[in-house]
């Protein structure tokens, strides 16, 4: 069993090495301006990113904008230095291409807040309970339909792991704005669900 078990180790290992000098290949080729590594980083990525661009715009089409204009840049300008996950550093640059998109649609000018309006949300473990209650699509969903200014807060606070200070530097805005807008979106987002929840019990 011990044999068995460092047998499975090793080629684990090997299958880790394999991936990474693969993507190590495939770094170099689109640092080089290879055709065929662009088409396979492209083919890797392209759905995964494609959620994420939806998640920050919240259209389809839009999405797909954002997604090919990011892609150009990557490929014009592929500046990965190693210094995280690939996946990582081509994320960042959709998150970064979907914020400008908002920003030159002049969709953050509702971003701030009044805090006086805001309505009590339940804790996070209320929260946790609530969204476990629907399928991961569906809570993404929801978070599309989201107002352009509390989603993009959201987005950067929940799937990015952005602080509050770090968002307000993104988005330009002052760092109680983030605060009420992530405030909103939870808000929002209970509501949602519990009306769909509802519906479902129906």
């Amino acid at each position: 069993m011990l044999r068995l078990t460092n047998k499975r180790r090793e080629e684990a290992s090997v299958k880790r090495a394999l991936t990474l000098e693969n993507e190590i290949e495939l770094i170099e080729g689109c640092r080089a301006g290879k055709d065929s590594a662009r088409k396979e980083l492209y083919t890797l990525y392209s759905k995964q990113m494609l959620a994420v661009c939806y998640r920050y715009t919240g259209d389809v089409d839009a999405a797909h904008d954002v997604l090919h204009d990011g892609f150009i840049k990557i490929f014009t300008h592929f500046t990965f230095r190693g210094e995280c996950a690939l996946s990582t550093w081509v994320t960042r640059v959709m998150v970064t291409q979907a914020i400008d998109y908002l920003r030159k649609q002049q969709r953050f000018s509702q971003l701030v807040v009044n805090e006086e309006q805001l309505p009590d949300i339940p804790d996070e473990a209320g929260i946790a309970e609530t969204g476990g209650r629907i399928s991961e699509e569906m809570l993404m969903a929801f978070v599309a339909e989201l107002p352009d200014g509390c989603r993009t807060v959201f987005n950067l606070y929940v799937f990015e792991e952005k602080s509050h200070k770090e968002i307000a530097e993104i988005l330009h805005i002052k760092e109680h704005s983030s605060t009420s807008q992530l405030h909103r979106a939870k808000c929002l987002l209970i509501k949602r669900i519990k009306e769909y929840t509802e519906y479902e019990r129906k």
